[in-house]
């Protein structure tokens, strides 16, 4: 029967239907759309993205878990709208984009200009695809150093590489990262978890262990408390380390813009050290020069590291240098839905420690502080500080002014989580001074 109605409806990309998941034993239908198909032992494959959920749960999946006989084709596109499309776009597989305000057309104006050639960010060859430049709350990306708008790219929508090997970790990537093509053919793709160098096989990379001198990532260490290091990576000084960072990051972070031009950007990664050397744990980079006050461009804590609080403190480690500046600071958004939960939870504990530990001033029957007192002691952005309490629903506006009303339910919730929390940054263990990147000729 279902070979009946494959024959009667040709199945091609853009179809959508029901796609068989066994969730923990328990078997559930879920609407997808068909990105892709092969032929694999003979038999058909095809690569689904389930609809309203993640593209981390992307998948291959075999023609016995599709429901054809719900299957949905593709709707036409209408003419005028594929007229203007067309004539909006160059006929060439080149892609409009904007980088700070500046279009990859104006690029390619200037660049014709003598003596006027500004410096461009190579992209990859292909992009991140249009649903990656949507915050968590569905509203397009516009501002930031990592703002693109490329058309849909059939090939970053598909994870390319099957699993990757780093250390005594193997991880299996969430998103397409653009590695050399011919890396994609291999069932597993070998990182040196010191220099970050991919190899094709566990040979290679043993011989590359062999002539690879580092220990630990190739910058200044700025920080350290127990077996935790933070490095300082200056993306112009050592561009081959930060460029196969981003790959490896690219594998689990969907909206990350991948740029082979990492000079803009510094750096600071996570380590764990033990007899062996220090081994990744995450890392944030930020902008040397950020005009919007973004203390953080794309954080990470890679996978096996994830939900053991590392995530929490490198925020908090973000903020600590945001401190130093003497100003507060933000992400870039959109934040990742993972990102997003780490963030809300920092902000939630940061701005809460501070709440409940308030004193009444000589002669206040209650404690009073200001939002913007608030951004000062934490360093946070205003409008973060305003969205937390918002989620929270602790602002209640009461006799012509806001106030802060804090339920013993929010303050043993509170009192608990902050008594999970074992790993903490302290100012005393961190030894950097801010550089003023605005005076410097040159990165």
């Amino acid at each position: 029967m279902a070979e009946t109605l494959k024959m009667q409806l040709k199945v091609i990309e853009g179809c959508r239907l029901p796609v068989k998941r066994d969730l923990e034993g328990q078997i559930e239908w879920h609407l997808a759309e068909i990105l892709s198909i092969r032929e694999f032992d003979g038999n058909n494959q095809y690569y689904v993205h389930y609809v309203d959920f993640n593209k981390r749960l992307d998948e291959w999946v075999a023609e016995s878990r599709l429901d054809f006989a719900k299957m949905q084709l593709p709707k036409k596109e209408p003419k005028s709208a594929h007229r203007r499309n067309t004539d909006s776009r160059p006929a060439s597989p080149e892609r409009e984009v904007v980088l700070n305000g500046v279009s990859s057309k104006d690029w390619q104006v200037k660049q014709k200009t003598p003596n006027k050639v500004p410096r461009k960010r190579k992209l990859p060859e292909a992009g991140p695809e249009e649903e990656s430049q949507e915050s968590s709350d569905g509203a397009p990306r516009q501002t930031g150093s990592m703002t693109i708008h490329v058309p849909e790219d059939k090939v970053s929508r598909i994870k390319n590489i099957k699993c990757i090997e780093i250390g005594k970790y193997r991880l299996k990537p969430w998103y397409f990262s653009p590695y050399p093509i011919e890396l994609t053919k291999y069932e597993v793709v070998y990182l040196c978890e010191f220099c970050l160098k991919y190899a094709k096989s566990a040979t290679c990379l043993q011989r590359h262990l062999t002539k690879c001198q580092l220990k630990y990532p190739p910058g200044n260490e700025i920080y350290r408390k127990a077996d935790i290091s933070f490095f300082e990576i200056d993306g112009r000084k050592n561009k081959s380390y930060a460029q196969n960072l981003c790959l490896l990051a690219k594998c689990f972070l969907d909206h990350k813009t991948l740029y082979y031009d990492t000079d803009p950007f510094l750096f600071y990664v996570m380590t764990e050290h033990d007899s062996k050397g220090f081994h990744l744990v995450g890392y944030f980079s930020k902008e040397k020069e950020s005009t919007e006050d973004y203390n953080v461009a794309c954080i990470l804590t890679l996978p096996p590291h994830q939900r053991k609080g590392f995530g929490k403190l490198l925020i908090e480690f973000s903020y600590a240098l945001s401190k130093l500046e003497g100003k507060a600071g933000t992400p870039e958004k959109p934040l990742s839905d993972l990102g997003l939960l780490s963030y809300r939870s920092y902000w939630t504990h940061t701005i809460l420690n501070i709440i409940i530990n308030l004193k009444p001033d000589n002669g206040q029957e209650k404690p009073q502080i200001t939002i913007n007192e608030i951004c000062e002691k934490t360093c946070v952005k205003k409008e973060d500080v305003i969205s937390t309490l918002q989620h929270l629903n602790l602002i209640n506006y009461h006799k012509g002014q806001y106030i802060i009303v804090l339920t013993d339910e929010v303050v043993e919730g509170h009192k608990r989580s902050m008594a999970k929390r074992k790993m903490r940054i302290e100012l005393r263990c961190l030894h950097w001074t801010p550089k003023d990147w605005s005076k410097r000729g040159k990165w």
